[in-house]
């Protein structure tokens, strides 16, 4: 085991970093799709105002609600076209794939450093699944979307506060069959 010390090591924070990357793709895509419902809801209340003010306006011969009509048909307009540009559902689609695409090497990672601890592969064999999995990860950080320091902080507090990654023996019981599990009296 002495001998995988440093590779082990490496292979730690390479996982550490996807774990992280992984959980702030994932509050990113939340936070795309919270902006999304958001200006959605804004649409159908500005919607339904501008049409509740259009059919007052015949039955009424108010300036004031006329003019009123016509800047909430302008302010409709101007948040359907904001939207347009922004797309916060595409964006969140594309940090729900980057994040999926990760999930797959944060697995890969763990499944290495399993494989270490058991010495169930060389030091060559190591080496060379991990540089196979540096590669992969080069190819879905390219295409990945950037995130932002208030999602990295979210995935801080999932992770470290909330536990979002982890299971207590207990809760992975209720999981397997009782031929699998660790806990008493499951």
């Amino acid at each position: 085991m002495s001998s995988f010390s440093p590779l082990e090591d490496q292979i730690r924070e390479c996982f550490g970093r996807v774990v992280y990357t992984h959980k702030t793709h994932e509050k990113m895509a939340e936070g795309c799709a919270g902006t999304l419902q958001s200006y959605k809801i804004a649409q159908i209340a500005v919607s339904a105002v501008t049409a509740f003010s259009a059919l007052s306006s015949i039955f009424s011969n108010a300036v004031a609600l006329r003019i009123g009509t016509v800047a909430l048909s302008a302010v409709s307009i101007w948040l359907t076209g904001y939207l347009k540009g922004i797309d916060p559902g595409g964006t969140a689609q594309k940090h729900r794939d980057a994040a999926a695409s990760l999930w797959s090497i944060r697995e890969s990672y763990l499944s290495l450093l399993t494989d270490l601890r058991v010495n169930s592969i060389d030091k060559e064999e190591a080496i060379r699944r991990r540089e196979q999995l540096q590669t992969k990860l080069d190819a879905i950080y390219k295409g990945a979307p950037q995130t932002n320091s208030a999602a990295y902080g979210l995935a801080q507090v999932a992770l470290k506060q909330n536990d979002e990654y982890t299971f207590s023996d207990a809760e992975i019981d209720k999981f397997v069959p009782a031929s699998l599990r660790k806990g008493k009296g499951c």
